[in-house]
């Protein structure tokens, strides 16, 4: 493992400032933690089910999978994380992992020792606020999950995921054309839609026919927007991503 640099935490800082209100001591608080970066290969859990740990995850490059797991060891991708995402900020509170984390692709990963993130919390309220916010968030999204995949059929639920993924990677600029960078397998996909691979391949022909979906060599690319997010039902409100200055929140008064 190697020691961070301050941009690696910059990434945290950036999600967090984007619903919260932070001072400047607040800040540097997190830029200032300790942390160690781990390169992680594809399909390589990193934070086993059941296995105390004693950090938390910050994804800085790839994406990581969050797995359920059943008792004859079949699995379900529960969240999706990305460059930014703490993505298991709540083991500082619950240090035994009830999901596992596993690199969908190659990922870059910093542990944050809890002990540390713990004293921050302690010594700046506001903080602490901001981390609840930030899990809030998470819980969002899992809820929007459990509907996708128990209440859309195939087509509309793959397509929600994917606006889901476009917008958190920040691809949708023009509204019209979206390219981004997704480098997951169709087997990935289905087991974080609930569906089979093969089930996969043939919805994502359906949706390349319609025109919507373009995915290769692990490059999305979503040439009407607009059209995709009327098929996938998808209302980007519960990822909190449009919140304007006006409206970051912060209940601790700034001492």
């Amino acid at each position: 493992m190697a020691h961070s640099n301050r941009s690696d935490l910059q990434r945290f800082l950036d999600r967090l400032t984007s619903r919260s209100v932070l001072t400047d001591k607040e800040q540097q608080a997190i830029l200032n933690l300790p942390a160690y970066a781990e390169q992680v290969g594809a399909n390589r859990d990193f934070v086993r089910l059941g296995e105390r740990v004693d950090h938390a995850c910050l994804v800085i490059a790839g994406i990581v999978g969050r797995f359920e797991q059943t008792r004859e060891g079949m699995r379900q991708i529960t969240a999706m994380h990305i460059s930014g995402d703490m993505c298991d900020l709540h083991s500082v509170v619950q240090p035994v992992p009830t999901s596992a984390l596993q690199a969908l692709s190659v990922s870059t990963i910093l542990r944050v020792p809890h002990g540390a993130i713990r004293t921050i919390a302690g010594r700046y309220p506001a903080l602490a606020e901001a981390f609840w916010r930030d899990c809030m968030v998470d819980a969002a999204i899992m809820n929007e999950w459990v509907v996708n995949v128990g209440r859309r059929d195939a087509r509309t639920r793959l397509a929600h995921l994917l606006c889901e993924m476009a917008t958190r990677l920040g691809a949708v600029t023009n509204g019209k054309d979206v390219v981004r960078d997704f480098p997951v397998t169709q087997s990935q996909m289905a087991n974080a839609t609930g569906l089979t691979a093969v089930h996969v391949n043939r919805t994502l022909q359906a949706l390349r026919t319609a025109g919507l979906v373009e995915w290769r060599s692990g490059v999305l690319h979503l040439p009407h927007w607009d059209a995709l997010i009327a098929y996938g039902e998808f209302d980007s409100s519960y990822l909190q991503a449009g919140v304007k200055p006006e409206q970051r929140l912060r209940i601790v008064q700034a001492s």
